[in-house]
């Protein structure tokens, strides 16, 4: 059973396949942890976790001298730790009382189990019939101030997933000034950090630091989860690595602002903490109100990153991501924005659609410039009116003529900006963020609407809809290109502006559960800044993900393998672009930029129309290539052989996805650095049954699994700048 209750030790313990997570109410009657990590048999596990010293200077509750003089909240695992009343490690609620005062202290009131998975109201979360819920109810000690925990098991995943409910009983208003989800506190030991930075256009760089004395924050405050950090997290031990060691994956199911900190204490024990950036945020829940936490999202892996990583891929395809494309096959797509960029009518884009069918493509997207007055990025946005001049009809006449090409027809929307230059703007300035008498700060020539107001979700959401109901489009690419400033909205008070960002977040997920309810058979894309958003929080609404700006096949192996930690193959948009590439110059072989978009959803991005006979019979043999291994390298068992951020000689980044029955596996090796008198490379395969003989890619000669995975297969070297090679490993 996932979910076990011990009334007499008082212990609630959550198990899955391979892990086990336990909580106890001690003897003040507050919930702490005992335990997150591999499944064992159950007892009682407070003994490890009660504070047994008294910390420096940390004072005790009232209710603990002569019960238990040891007793300090600052030593306390707490599941639930919450500032101003003697905590003073990272915590994760702050609740501004109605009388001024700062801090709560929860107690244990009660607690239950639901099937299924439960759901929170206006938020992204996983889902689930297979899972369980167990909600635990806290109550401060002294107000009727509730905390309702919420844990969903995950038994086949190894994931859990948390979230706090907190509502006011009371009959003033309180204030909610901290809103983290997630308090973890970990056995005593010395740990690392794994975080995944970077910027625009080199997303998700993996960063390793050790977690000391001092508090490590991963955050945004930018609006969006952000190019620059991922709210996605792996603790580990210090020689944790791909195949071995303890490794604690945390992800938040959240798209805005957020905060993920870990720090060592006086006591040398690790506490996590995770969920919506405190800065800047300050929320009134009035009485009988409730504010519901973004979900957190965990799995344990004793057998490092690799395992941990290959939990969270399936629970995100499948029980994440939602509608009919998030585990069926989705259509090979050419977009025209590296091809044309503004320059096109609709002649250009058919005669490319013309093309491209011959290739094997199935879908046509036209990107940014179809819309209101837009030749550049100067203006436009907000008018979601074909341009019929620019597209020589209607945009119900420009999708007939590429369905007439055999292609399906996608589209390209920024629907949370607008243009100074447009007659949304004009007519409703007051609808982008401006504080007051300041000129407001412009990014890439547009402001950020304040979807904090319905009023302004509900016009974006009538524009794209009378769009998307006047021609027959199959997908939609969902653009978001600056993060927000100048934050303000004019619809709440003074008092009531530390919500905002907050509230843009709810009125951006209610318009996306809008669209994508309405349109369940357009596939949707997220994208900000190619991967400026790339978290749980999307891929709810959005089964991929355009991962990278960045179209280049050797900064790809960067991305797509940071990427690769939380998030599943599937969800990753990768294209085959046009060399010299646009975003650095680099030029690559054209199989090679196949090989690495194929793990991911390949498509083109490029003017089909300028390739060369030869370019075109290359496409070709790659769609019908990747479409023969599509379920393998969408749907297998992910593993990351060699990494491209490793300090050794090899010079290769080499991947691998293997079916579950150990049945099939493609690999992948791209060497990203040239040497003279290169040696022999072998590099051991995972996922094989090892007393079974293999092909590699269809040759008589056969390998035993057990040779493969543990002396490795050998890497052919193509003597030419950034060769590539795919090795298809099937039964004998």
């Amino acid at each position: 059973m996932a979910i076990l209750i011990n009334n007499k030790d008082k212990t609630y313990t959550l198990t899955t396949k391979n892990t086990m997570y336990q909580m106890k109410v001690d003897e003040l009657n507050v919930l702490v942890h005992t335990y997150y990590g591999a499944k064992m048999e159950y007892m009682d596990l407070h003994y490890y976790s009660k504070c047994n010293s008294q910390p420096s200077f940390s004072p005790n509750p009232a209710d603990s001298i002569g019960v238990c003089n040891q007793y300090t909240y600052g030593e306390a695992s707490q599941e639930l730790s919450c500032a101003g009343i003697g905590d003073f490690r990272l915590n994760a609620i702050g609740v501004r009382n109605s009388d001024g005062s700062f801090g709560v202290e929860p107690r244990f009131v009660g607690a239950e189990v639901i099937k299924g998975k439960y759901s929170i109201k206006g938020l992204p979360s996983f889902y689930g019939d297979e899972a369980d819920t167990l909600v635990i109810t806290l109550k401060d000690k002294v107000h009727d101030i509730y905390f309702h925990l919420y844990y969903g098991v995950f038994e086949e995943y190894d994931l859990i997933t948390r979230s706090v409910t907190v509502e006011n009983k009371t009959d003033k208003s309180i204030k909610l000034e901290k809103a983290l989800t997630l308090t973890l506190d970990l056995p005593r030991g010395s740990y690392d950090m794994l975080n995944f930075h970077g910027r625009h256009m080199r997303e998700r760089m993996v960063e390793r630091t050790g977690i000391k004395h001092s508090q490590i924050t991963i955050e945004s405050m930018r609006g969006g989860s952000s190019h620059m950090q991922n709210p996605f997290v792996v603790v580990c031990d210090k020689d944790a690595n791909e195949e071995y060691g303890s490794a604690w994956g945390i992800a938040l199911v959240y798209s805005g602002n957020f905060k993920i900190a870990a720090e060592k204490d006086q006591w040398e024990k690790t506490r996590v903490v995770a969920g919506i950036n405190p800065e800047n945020f300050s929320y009134e829940i009035l009485p009988n109100g409730t504010f519901e936490c973004p979900e957190a999202a965990m799995v344990y892996s004793n057998e490092g990153f690799g395992n941990m990583s290959r939990c969270f891929h399936k629970a995100i395809r499948n029980n994440l991501c939602r509608g009919k494309y998030k585990n069926t096959q989705r259509p090979v797509l050419i977009n025209n924005w590296e091809g044309t960029y503004f320059n096109f009518n609709a002649d250009k884009l058919v005669s490319m659609a013309h093309e491209a069918k011959k290739l094997g493509v199935e879908l046509f997207v036209m990107d940014d410039g179809w819309f209101g007055k837009r030749d550049d990025d100067h203006s436009g946005l907000g008018d979601w009116t074909p341009n019929e001049k620019k597209l020589q009809g209607t945009l119900k006449n420009l999708a007939e003529r590429i369905n007439a090409e055999g292609m399906k027809f996608g589209i390209w929307f920024e629907p949370e900006c607008i243009s100074e230059d447009s007659d949304l703007y004009r007519a409703h300035p007051d609808y982008a963020f401006k504080m007051p008498d300041r000129d407001p700060q412009v990014s890439r020539n547009q402001y950020v609407l304040d979807y904090s107001r319905k009023e302004v979700v509900d016009n974006i959401y009538n524009q794209l809809t009378t769009v998307l109901d006047s021609a027959n489009i199959s997908y939609v690419k969902w653009d978001f290109n600056r993060h927000i400033s100048d934050l303000y909205s004019v619809a709440l008070p003074p008092e009531k502006q530390g919500e905002v960002y907050h509230r843009y977040m709810l009125g951006l997920y209610d318009l996306l559960e809008r669209i994508t309810t309405k349109y369940p058979d357009i596939l949707f894309e997220s994208c900000s800044g190619g991967g400026g958003r790339f978290d749980c929080g999307m891929l709810y609404y959005m089964p991929q993900v355009w991962t990278s700006d960045n179209s280049d096949a050797i900064d790809r192996l960067k991305i797509q393998y940071g990427t690769s930690f939380a998030y599943p193959v599937s969800t990753m948009g990768a294209h085959v672009s046009v060399c010299p590439n646009h975003q650095n110059a680099r030029v690559t072989p054209l199989k090679t930029r196949g090989n690495v978009a194929y793990f991911g959803t390949y498509g083109l991005e490029l003017d089909v129309t300028k390739m060369t006979d030869e370019e075109k019979e290359e496409i070709k043999r790659q769609i019908v290539e990747f479409k023969k291994h599509y379920e393998l390298i969408q749907h297998g068992e992910y593993y990351r052989l060699i990494s491209p951020f490793a300090s050794d000689e090899s010079m290769y980044c080499v991947w691998e996805t293997a079916k579950e029955d150990g049945s099939e596996a493609l690999v992948c090796a791209v060497r990203y650095d040239t040497d003279a008198c290169t040696p022999p490379f072998y590099v051991r395969v995972k996922g094989l049954l090892p007393n079974r003989f293999y092909r590699i890619n269809g040759s008589e000669k056969t390998y035993l699994g057990a040779a493969l995975m543990n002396l490795g297969l050998e890497l052919e070297y193509d003597f030419f700048t950034y060769p590539s090679r795919l090795y298809h490993i099937t039964l004998a």
